[in-house]
């Protein structure tokens, strides 16, 4: 796997591209004008696009219907020196569909219990929850 990134402005927008020429823009989002996303915001959308591909393709093998998905996910950071990464992440999954909760709960947790590789990539001393919702109703153990 290889990304390659260019600057593309005279500020700190830049292009990263993948092999397959797919690319996504990065920005200071500090900086009026920004074109881009944050690093830090393309880290969390990374985590709900990993776990999130993930719980549908459990689903899909366990032949669930989902019929609509959405996911969001939040990220709390605190300073450590002159940085300030994420110590907590919350990821929340709204299913539709007649799918069965109890399925749905199990695909998040094999998500990021097993599969994620982005999630499994972070500090394992930062907090990472998740919630499901199936049909607007809490899937719970």
């Amino acid at each position: 796997m290889k990304i390659t990134l260019e600057r593309i402005n005279n500020e700190y927008l830049f292009e990263c591209r993948n092999d397959a020429g797919n690319t996504v823009l990065l920005d200071n989002t500090s900086e009026a004008g920004a074109r881009g996303v944050s690093p830090m915001e393309n880290l969390l959308m990374s985590v709900v696009a990993c776990s999130g591909i993930d719980v549908v393709s459990i689903l899909k093998k366990q032949r669930q219907e989902v019929t609509g998905f959405r996911a969001e996910t939040e990220g709390e950071r605190t300073a450590v020196d002159e940085a300030k990464p994420f110590s907590k992440i919350t990821v929340r999954f709204f299913l539709e569909g007649p799918v069965d909760p109890e399925k749905a709960r199990k695909a998040a947790a094999l998500s990021f219990e097993k599969y994620c590789s982005v999630s499994k990539s972070l500090n394992p001393e930062m907090e990472l929850l998740y919630e499901v919702f199936v049909n607007e109703k809490p899937a719970r153990d």
